[in-house]
């Protein structure tokens, strides 16, 4: 009996299994869903937010989200998504934005140069303080993790629970996209020396903005 024979058998002797036996059916997902009205979901997701060296809004509609994203920035270069709703509320027109180019060369130079890169989020997790990203040609992952400071626009009906509700509503993430990218917080290591340093794989700064869905005065 082989090495790898010889602890299969144990493991099996171990279980009370015999060689050959079918697989015992996965258990049922246990998901739990808190019921949490949104000013808890808010106040549970900022807090984790800021625990974790990020900065979370709550924007009165678009004008209000336009306005704090205009101040960030300060009209330094930005690189924005193609997600529509960021055109919708106005930050694609922004002083120093770009969201068109031509090639991916010129995306990838972009970013490398901008101050902050701005995307949306499908999903914000009150428990973490996470995002959900989902990557498409509209929204590459290079913008969000390219630049120094990353600014991620919410609708306020994205602000869920947690993953568990996350789950829920989309059971198969993948399908309609090559990738879904949980971003929790700034870009941070401890590897070298236990010494925690930001930025070193991401961006070392991310305001989130949930823009609440308010008709905007004329």
């Amino acid at each position: 009996m082989i090495a790898r024979e010889h602890i299969l058998h144990k493991v099996r002797t171990a279980l009370g299994h015999s060689a050959g036996r079918a697989a015992a059916p996965p258990p049922p997902a246990r998901l739990r869903i808190p019921a949490w009205e949104f000013g808890e979901r808010w106040k549970r997701f900022a807090a984790a937010l800021e625990k974790l060296g990020g900065k979370a809004v709550l924007a009165a509609g678009a004008a209000a989200a336009r306005q704090y994203v205009a101040t960030l920035t300060g009209g330094r270069p930005a690189v924005a998504s193609a997600a529509p709703a960021l055109a919708a509320w106005g930050i694609t027109s922004l002083p120093g934005v770009r969201s068109e180019f031509r090639d991916d060369a010129e995306l990838r130079s972009a970013c490398a140069s901008a101050d902050f890169g701005i995307t949306t989020a499908e999903y914000a997790l009150a428990d973490t303080g996470s995002l959900a990203l989902w990557a498409s040609p509209e929204q590459t992952r290079l913008i969000s993790v390219l630049p120094p400071v990353h600014v991620a626009l919410v609708p306020a009906s994205g602000l869920i629970t947690g993953l568990d509700e996350l789950l829920t509503l989309v059971p198969r993430p993948l399908e309609n996209s090559s990738a879904l990218v949980l971003v929790t917080g700034p870009s941070r290591t401890a590897d070298i020396e236990q010494i925690l340093v930001r930025g070193v794989h991401g961006p070392g700064e991310i305001h989130v903005i949930v823009v609440e869905e308010r008709e905007e005065r004329s």
